[in-house]
């Protein structure tokens, strides 16, 4: 195999596949904000936590089941006839208490997240519809996943871009010209993923299709085994929602829903940076799983600088974006043309996105652990980048810089990963030399 031809193509049709899922939530801020105003791109960023949930959950079945699959059929196991199976049925089954709960306590979920009394009717609407599809938001990533790892990228870009265009789409149809307003906003992204994973039927029912729905007898040690390959996704995907949860709760307290609103744009143009980010990683995890599986160790480094530098490059390309482009992509989303949401958003967006000179980085970094089977190191990393560090920075540079301490703390806490993860790095290499000298 030619594993640079091989990197381009995975990562480049991943990377589009996920700009595809992202680019509907800007349509949706964009047609909410259009909708709703200010209180409409609040109450988008006071569920974003939720669709972070849901995604995660998704990602650490998905890619973790589609990650053990990949490195047992490498290795020659044949353990693995029955693994997309257990994965669909353990996502219809953790899907269905959230479910629920936005069925019955949607008003409930959205006071929790910060929702006050003038915006709630129209929270609780917009996050009880969207919630009530999350079967089909977490098994989506089931169904792109294993078509990924089965030598058909390809068809999960397809199936990623028709969800996202059908969702942009009928957002305008449900909104404007049948009236529904954010429920139809909802209403669009809770059917998206049904699309999505009709069109990665084509895979499923194709000639290049070797995964079989075979129904075995579910097997908790593999639900493990797939959960700690997983985990390291997980709390890729659900970083983003808590750190929004958390921003929300300090700009609430310190400014209240206009800065709110003002984080809403940023962090909904960072979805798109995730995406990238997560495109690339997502994208070269079949590769770098079936290298290590074989034991080649030659391209399994080959593959791992491609990833870092494909990172680093896109690091700059995003920060020079949104310094040149910053009150363009205000303006897209100020439908209102608020002076104080571009005074806040102009300077959270361009000290926000310096966070990125080591995101991307990270994020290869983990996935690069996670693909080779080192789920201990993904998973410690994932936790200090997506949960620790950027809670406790959030926290202490709120109070000694205010707001700006808020938007800075995401460039703190990827700093202080990218320095332990190097840390971790050089120990285990000295730790390596150690061996082979005695």
């Amino acid at each position: 195999m030619n594993y640079t031809k091989a990197f381009f193509k995975y990562v480049t049709q991943n990377v589009c596949g996920m700009i595809g899922v992202s680019v509907y939530l800007l349509a949706d801020t964009f047609f909410i904000s259009v909708a709703g105003g200010t209180d409409g791109i609040t109450v988008l960023n006071l569920a974003l936590p939720i669709y972070g949930l849901i995604f995660a959950l998704g990602a650490m079945i998905g890619a973790g089941s589609a990650t053990y699959y990949a490195l047992r059929r490498a290795m020659g196991e044949r353990d693995i006839e029955g693994c997309f199976y257990q994965a669909v049925c353990r996502c219809i089954l953790i899907s269905i208490p959230i479910t629920l709960a936005g069925i019955f306590v949607p008003d409930k979920i959205m006071i929790a997240m910060g929702a006050d009394a003038g915006i709630l009717e129209m929270a609780a609407a917009y996050t009880g519809t969207f919630m009530a599809f999350t079967p089909f938001f977490i098994m989506n990533n089931t169904f792109t996943s294993f078509a990924r790892n089965d030598g058909d990228p390809t068809v999960a870009m397809l199936s990623s871009i028709s969800g996202s265009a059908f969702n942009i789409l009928f957002d305008y149809i449900f909104m404007f010209p049948m009236g529904m307003g954010v429920r139809g906003a909802a209403l669009a992204t809770g059917l998206s993923p049904i699309v999505s994973i009709l069109v990665s039927l084509l895979h499923y029912f194709g000639k290049k299709n070797h995964i079989r729905l075979v129904i075995v007898r579910p097997s908790l040690k593999q639900f493990m085994q797939c959960c700690s390959l997983g985990v390291s996704a997980f709390i890729g995907e659900i970083s983003s929602g808590i750190t929004t949860m958390v921003f929300n709760f300090l700009l609430l307290k310190l400014v209240g829903n206009i800065a709110v609103a003002a984080y809403g744009v940023t962090a909904n143009l960072a979805l798109v940076c995730m995406a990238i980010f997560n495109g690339i990683s997502q994208g070269v995890q079949p590769l770098l799983s079936d290298c290590f599986g074989r034991g080649d160790v030659k391209n399994l480094r080959h593959v791992r600088r491609l990833c870092l530098a494909a990172a680093a490059g896109a690091e700059l390309l995003l920060i020079a974006v949104a310094y040149g482009g910053t009150d363009t992509l205000i303006g897209i989303f100020n439908s209102e043309k608020n002076p104080l949401l571009v005074v806040y958003a102009h300077t959270g967006m361009r000290l926000y996105f310096l966070g990125y000179l080591a995101a991307g980085i990270n994020i290869m970094l983990i996935s690069y652990f996670a693909a080779i089977g080192r789920a201990g190191i993904a998973f410690t990393a994932s936790l200090l980048r997506g949960v620790a560090a950027i809670s406790v920075c959030a926290l202490l540079m709120s109070r000694l810089f205010g707001i700006n301490g808020i938007w800075l703390s995401f460039l703190a806490s990827e700093t202080i990963t990218l320095l332990v993860m190097a840390a971790a790095v050089m120990w285990s290499r000295k730790k390596a030399g150690r061996k082979e000298k005695g």
